[in-house]
């Protein structure tokens, strides 16, 4: 019999007031690892009733005392962390490896938002008479309610809740329902902490009974959401009708670029880095990579022997580079895109199906995929694929390169491998990207400033500018 997870609701663990179940699989196994509350509208009302009634305590105490209490928690997710890796792996099917390198991830995030509250600072200035000063102060919204995509299980969820709580505001979140059980046990340390009651609030659930309602509700000031573009274009719509702050965090289509003079060596490396990592679910994801026709066959060469060196296995094996696809659905979708690109004319040097045998026929393994000789025009090129595939593109010089990349809704992320300083400076002004990778893989850091132009999102999350989201500004016309 699986373990049955209650919702986390003002400090409690209380069953879903609809009385129904999700069940959570192992997708490198398909067999179900837990069961959580199918939470709903009531559900949602009551945590953020809660959330509305610590926010008055919370808020007004100082921004130290809160510190603290972020700083435990984080201490407790380093404690936890090899089973925090076990979990993540478990549910989403990420090597241990990198479920472990994700737990590093929100433990920086946490440290970063505890050790820099103190940062969030205001301004005085001078009066319109001797007698009076103009202070604009910065002061919590209230409550934030915040939805996780399923790709990093924890990470979203200390993003979201260290900036959040750190500058007085109470949170409650949503994580993905095909994941919900790394925040779940980041919700058990929030209870080991002594956080508070009410300060943190986690509603399982899916999209329509738990998401919904949550964005609709009128006591949540912010929604934080990060996902896919048309889910984030919904949720937009949705928060004006109550007029309530969106920051969103949505698809991305990064190029990566590289040039003549670059090392191709490292370029090769990182290149595929950048896309098999995570089974290519990341949003920063080299997503289609621009080489210079001068280095194209040697590149090609060089990318074809590292993808075909990738091991794809169980996500528990500590040599397994690759684990599967999240679910069968996700897999489905990734292979008909290959399809449609070999039909518009790409070519499959490697890859391109459903892994089978051994172990996996228990999961939804699908194989490293090379596409060569695709072209801008190709639908590959401009929708996001979020999966194991690299597609090659030609292109004849830098301009090109950056014309091509900017042809794109989206804007995240972008990868520049090149020597060439004037190049890289023309790149800070030319390129339409929120974060640009210039000789290195991925891999944002805590204390950047994680955000995308275009359809990639609004606002952005990390950093100093990151928790500056969290507060609104006070005016305050100050005479004796």
């Amino acid at each position: 019999m699986t373990e049955k997870n209650n919702l986390f609701i003002n400090g409690s663990w209380v069953a879903p007031k609809g009385g129904e179940w999700i069940k959570v699989e192992n997708p490198a196994t398909k067999a179900v690892v837990a069961e959580v509350a199918k939470g709903g509208q009531a559900d949602v009302d009551a945590a953020v009733s809660a959330a509305k009634s610590a926010f008055i305590g919370w808020s007004r105490r100082t921004a130290t005392e809160r510190a603290d209490y972020i700083h435990a928690l984080k201490d407790l997710v380093k404690r936890d962390k090899e089973k925090l890796a076990a979990i993540i792996t478990s549910e989403m099917g990420k090597p241990l490896k990198e479920a472990r390198i994700e737990v590093d991830f929100a433990i920086g995030l946490l440290r970063f938002s505890a050790e820099n509250v103190l940062r969030l600072q205001g301004e005085i200035i001078p009066g319109s008479s001797p007698e009076e000063k103009i202070l604009i102060d910065r002061v919590p919204l209230g409550v934030i309610g915040a939805i996780t995509a399923w790709n990093f299980p924890l990470a979203l969820c200390a993003r979201k809740i260290g900036p959040a709580v750190a500058a007085g505001n109470t949170i409650v979140v949503k994580p993905h329902e095909l994941t919900p059980l790394a925040c779940l046990h980041l919700a058990k340390l929030v209870e080991e902490a002594k956080i508070p009651h009410g300060v943190i609030n986690v509603v399982t659930g899916d999209g329509k009974d738990v998401g919904v309602p949550l964005v609709a509700h009128k006591d949540i000031k912010l929604i934080t959401m990060t996902g896919s573009t048309p889910a984030g274009k919904k949720i937009m719509a949705a928060a004006s009708e109550t007029l309530k702050e969106v920051r969103l965090e949505l698809g991305g289509k990064a190029p990566f670029m590289v040039m003549e003079d670059a090392d191709i060596d490292r370029a090769a490396d990182a290149a595929v880095t950048a896309r098999f990592n995570n089974a290519g679910q990341v949003c920063t994801c080299n997503e289609r990579t621009y080489i210079h026709e001068a280095v194209y066959d040697k590149f090609v060469q060089k990318v074809r022997e590292k993808i075909e060196a990738l091991k794809v296995g169980l996500p528990t094996d500590p040599s397994t580079d690759m684990g599967p696809k999240v679910s069968e659905d996700e897999l489905n979708k990734v292979h008909e895109m290959v399809e449609h690109a070999v039909r518009q004319g790409a070519r499959l040097a490697i890859g391109g199906k459903r892994l089978t045998g051994s172990v996996y026929d228990k999961g939804y393994f699908y194989a490293p995929t090379l596409l060569t000789d695709v072209t801008q025009d190709m639908d590959i090129v401009h929708n996001e694929v979020f999966g194991p595939v690299m597609s090659l593109i030609r292109v004849k010089d830098f301009d090109q390169a950056i014309a091509w990349a900017n042809d794109c809704r989206y804007g995240l992320s972008a990868y520049l491998f090149t020597n060439d300083l004037s190049r890289i400076l023309r790149m800070t002004r030319d390129l339409e990207f929120g974060e640009v990778y210039v000789n290195r893989p991925g891999g944002e850091a805590p204390q950047g400033f994680h955000h995308g132009y275009k359809e990639s999102g609004l606002g952005g999350e990390d950093g100093q500018h990151g928790m500056e989201a969290y507060v609104q500004t006070k005016t305050i016309y100050l005479n004796a």
